[in-house]
């Protein structure tokens, strides 16, 4: 069945409802721009964003007493539905910002607009246990700025070599009694600085040549299975929590050849928010390569919100009229 969205000329459409794209339509919707948001499916960009994985928020600004993950996605949702966003519930798995109008696809539906936001946010690297995904948000997690005040005086696990590894250790233990970190190798990966501050750190200790092969608890964590790499030896150790360190990666496959990217596969803003396309803006995590929070991610999501409007006041050149629910007019994009 036709999706009469599709038979729009939209002033904005957002890739992504994580706080950046649900903050861009607000901030777009508010400002009478015609606003169309793609939230994506569970099997692909996760509505809500990486939020939906969390339980309680508390440094979310305006939440004294903290707040559900889910239920701040909810209420963002619902403000942004407020001021008349429309939603289209699927996954992108097309662009062309290569002429406008930009051309976003679901399937054979094709949708068209004056200027995109790119808020698909990124993704942490896990372990791929099932034991570690049924108790995301009950213990394990992937960001110890988010979550590392629950573990007060309580043991934890980091799995990692990496600078982010050592980060998130270091940072574990202003709350939490000990922290284990477990590495594959028989040496980190981390700068010579970081390597010094964690081994430095009384509270930090290693376990080297070795994976997390199973989480335990029902739940909560209790403990996590260790395997010996070399030997092939396993034993249990007891633990509150696991921190995964192991990398993020960029929601960004869908934008290949499209926008310009760092190596890593962020989105490289230019000006502002703006990328190397004029009309096409990036904002939230998939942009992010060091903060990485909820609330900077809002912010991006309202710079990118007030940077669309102001390229699309600027906009004066073409004759954004459509003829039979198809854009009228075409013009091509240098990148």
């Amino acid at each position: 069945m036709a999706d009469d969205n599709a038979n729009v000329l939209w002033d904005v459409m957002i890739i992504g409802s994580g706080p950046s794209g649900w903050t861009s339509a607000i901030y777009a919707a508010r400002a009478d721009l015609k606003t169309l948001v793609f939230t994506g499916l569970e099997k692909g960009g996760l509505p809500g964003g990486q939020l939906m994985l969390t339980t309680e928020v508390e440094n979310y600004p305006g939440f004294r007493d903290g707040i559900m993950g889910p239920e701040l996605m909810d209420q963002m949702r619902e403000q942004g539905l407020r001021f008349g966003t429309v939603l289209v519930e699927d996954d992108v798995t097309e662009v062309d910002f290569s002429k406008r109008p930009f051309t976003l696809k679901v399937g054979d539906e094709q949708y068209h607009g004056r200027a995109v936001i790119i808020a698909t946010g990124a993704s942490a690297i896990w372990l791929g246990l099932d034991s570690e995904k049924r108790l995301q948000g009950r213990g394990v997690s992937a960001c110890a700025t988010c979550d590392g005040f629950f573990f007060r005086n309580k043991d934890v696990v980091v799995v990692g070599g990496g600078d982010t590894a050592m980060e998130e250790a270091t940072f574990l233990t202003r709350y939490a009694s000990t922290v284990t970190v477990v590495h594959r190798r028989d040496e980190l990966r981390a700068s010579k600085i970081m390597q010094e501050r964690a081994r430095k750190n009384p509270k930090i200790s290693f376990v080297w040549d070795s994976v997390v092969t199973d989480v335990l608890g029902e739940k909560g964590v209790e403990g996590v299975t260790l395997k010996n790499i070399k030997t092939g030896a396993t034993h249990d150790i007891a633990t509150h929590g696991l921190f995964v360190a192991i990398g993020h990666r960029p929601n960004t496959e869908l934008f290949v050849g499209q926008v310009e990217m760092d190596p890593e596969g962020y989105i490289i803003q230019h000006d502002h928010t703006e990328t190397n396309v004029p009309g096409v803006f990036a904002a939230g995590d998939v942009s992010d390569t060091r903060y990485r929070q909820a609330v900077t991610a809002a912010g991006d999501g309202c710079r990118a919100a007030l940077d669309a409007e102001h390229f699309l006041t600027g906009d004066v050149a073409l004759d954004w009229g459509t003829t039979d629910g198809a854009p009228a007019a075409m013009e091509s994009v240098s990148h």
